[in-house]
């Protein structure tokens, strides 16, 4: 078991030059087109309750660049447990990972968050006259890409390796077993896995 960071690095080779020198402190060009492209991205944060990392997902560009130095991420219906929220209110200090379809690269950004429920600003990321609750606007410490070698190793965009939906336990079945486990009486899983579509389409935003 590895204690120490010396012995941890001494299991290493040193990082390339350029593998520290990809990163800065601010949105550049070639880092904006990431974003700008991006309609994924996974939100990292830790707060006195614990870690959490959180999908985010929307049309391209979800996550608007407001100067080099500053992002805005529009908090979209979910579960309303907050995790994430509750997180950076604790603990500013969080990051995002975005990832485009296809690309071999992703974008990691780390910063520190604060939320906003000013109106105007939930007013700019209105859809079907449907705003947000807040937005996270992210003060940008670092941000640099990451190779294409995870993605390379998963076959993440290789359509022979996608998942059929049905191998998996539905949402329904996992939740109806947990529900009947934990002493929480009958759930219909069938009912919930029927009427979930749906409610997602209609609850997006």
């Amino acid at each position: 078991m590895l204690t120490t960071i010396e012995q941890l690095e001494a299991l290493y080779d040193q990082p390339q030059e350029r593998a520290l020198r990809k990163e800065i402190a601010y949105v550049n060009e070639d880092y904006r087109a990431f974003i700008e492209a991006a309609p994924f991205a996974v939100l990292a944060t830790s707060g006195p309750d614990g870690l959490d990392c959180s999908p985010r997902g929307d049309a391209p560009g979800f996550v608007r660049i407001v100067d080099e130095r500053t992002l805005a991420l529009p908090d979209r219906p979910g579960n309303n447990r907050l995790d994430s929220l509750r997180n950076v209110i604790a603990d500013p200090r969080l990051a995002l990972l975005f990832v485009i379809p296809g690309v071999g690269e992703s974008l990691r950004v780390n910063g520190r968050g604060r939320i906003s429920n000013d109106p105007a600003l939930l007013d700019s990321f209105a859809v079907d006259g449907k705003l947000p609750r807040t937005v996270l606007l992210i003060d940008v410490d670092a941000v640099y890409f990451h190779c294409s070698k995870a993605m390379a190793r998963s076959k993440l965009w290789d359509p022979a390796q996608h998942v059929e939906r049905s191998q998996l336990p539905s949402a329904g079945e996992i939740l109806r077993r947990i529900i009947v486990t934990n002493g929480g009486g009958q759930f219909d899983a069938a009912a919930y896995d029927r009427d979930l579509p749906a409610r997602v389409r209609s609850t997006l935003y």
